[in-house]
């Protein structure tokens, strides 16, 4: 095989196929990776690879850190814009395939130029994780970084953000962080370096909503399959429904609070929202979270033992994420008494994810509401588990059952919209 290094154009033979592209960096010393013509990413397994031919010689990428004298302006608002990690914040060299995360507002300019016609930008990162590996001490440290930028100016933040678990930090922040300003978490499906990438769109869209007089957190993300609008969701009303299309995040059990159009510069409210005006930013936040709470999906055939383990591990709250109105088999009916008669808070949504619980249709819902276990209305059971967790952390057992049926964040609806589904 020729002699190649990263930047220089190549042709790839394998037993069945044949690859031209531009060699880029790899995670994986075992896999090749190319940018091809139609700026798509390959990655080819080296076993696989019976021939490499160098091209063209490239220059292998380099970064450097732009300067731009950034002046604030008096007619914009400050929005701090914060990374925790996902590909929505970075910046991509199309000449070599290099991708280099736009962490500082200097980045995120170049990137992103249009964002300078809608706010004052800062930029900075917390952190550079998977989404799939956020924990709930990730959430705290978010939380404590947005009190830091408020305090020090911030009139709406924006947090990038992986999209696998963005719903469940968009529901913790919403428990945890109590302000007067706009917190918006954003990310994209597609990365950055794809020609498909709704990374521009959705940050764009995220800003212009981090400047409107609104309060609380949301999540935007695509609308549509086309590049039309972005949704404003509630950060408690959200959830991630499909794996890859770029309008993967959807409101259940209610609609989007509004449609943003980026391209026209425009938000168009679909419900009424408080408008806060003329106050100066406020913040403040409680971190007190208590982890030991397990999330158990109910099934035919599941083994009861599971509640019991987790009893025993000194949980102190077991959501179950049962059947239709929220139901259980009876089969594991002793081990649910078991986990609430030692003081453990058991509680119960539905996998259906739209529509409501309601227990007392069926005589299965109503005996488990005898033996103690709280519905939780039509809570998303992301959100009821933050819910939990967050409740258990701040009171005392009898006071979570009550404030668990109580809507404190919006994430309980009086009734379902028939709209919605």
């Amino acid at each position: 095989m020729d002699n190649y290094q990263i930047g220089d154009l190549v042709s790839v033979k394998t037993e069945n196929t044949q690859y031209t592209g531009i060699v880029m960096p790899s995670l994986d010393e075992d896999i090749l990776v190319i940018k091809m013509k139609n700026g798509y990413n390959v990655g080819i397994s080296k076993r696989r690879i019976v021939s490499i031919k160098k091209i063209e010689g490239g220059e292998t990428p380099k970064y450097t850190k732009p300067e731009i004298a950034l002046e604030k302006r008096e007619n914009l608002k400050n929005i701090s814009i914060l990374s925790t990690g996902g590909t929505v914040a970075s910046r991509v060299d199309y000449n070599t395939g290099a991708v280099h995360p736009a962490f500082t507002a200097e980045d995120l300019i170049l990137t992103f130029p249009e964002l300078l016609e809608i706010g004052n930008i800062s930029g900075r990162p917390l952190m550079n994780i998977l989404s799939e590996n956020i924990l709930p001490l990730h959430w705290k440290r978010i939380a404590e970084e947005i009190k830091r930028e408020v305090e020090s100016g911030a009139e709406g933040i924006v947090i990038t953000h992986g999209t696998d678990t963005m719903h469940y930090t968009s529901a913790a922040l919403s428990f945890m962080v109590e302000t007067n300003i706009p917190i918006v978490l954003v990310g994209a499906q597609r990365s950055s370096d794809r020609p498909s990438s709704d990374a521009s769109l959705n940050l764009i869209s995220a800003v212009m909503a981090a400047t409107e007089p609104i309060k609380g957190v949301y999540v935007v993300m695509h609308g549509e399959s086309g590049d039309t609008f972005t949704y404003l969701h509630e950060g408690v009303k959200v959830r991630k429904c499909h794996t890859s299309r770029r309008d993967a995040f959807r409101s259940v059990n209610t609609i989007p609070l509004a449609k943003i159009y980026p391209t026209l510069r425009k938000i168009e409210y679909l419900k009424d929202v408080e408008r806060v005006e003329g106050e100066d930013p406020k913040v403040e936040i409680n971190t007190n979270l208590e982890e030991r709470v397990a999330l158990v999906k109910v099934y035919p055939g599941i083994d009861g033992e599971i509640i019991n383990y987790y009893v025993d591990r000194g949980y102190k709250g077991i959501l179950l994420e049962g059947t239709g109105l929220g139901h259980a088999p009876e089969t594991i009916f002793d081990n649910i008494k078991y986990a609430v008669d030692r003081g453990v808070l058991v509680t119960m949504t539905s996998q259906c994810i739209n529509g409501r619980v309601n227990m007392n249709v069926y005589s299965n819902g109503r005996k488990l509401l005898r033996l103690g276990v709280i519905p939780c209305e039509d809570v998303l059971p992301e959100v009821a588990l933050v819910k939990m967790m967050y409740l258990l952390g701040n009171y005392p057992l009898e006071e979570a059952k009550r404030l668990l049926t109580k809507n404190l964040k919006g994430e309980i609806t009086p009734s379902t919209r028939f709209d919605c589904y």
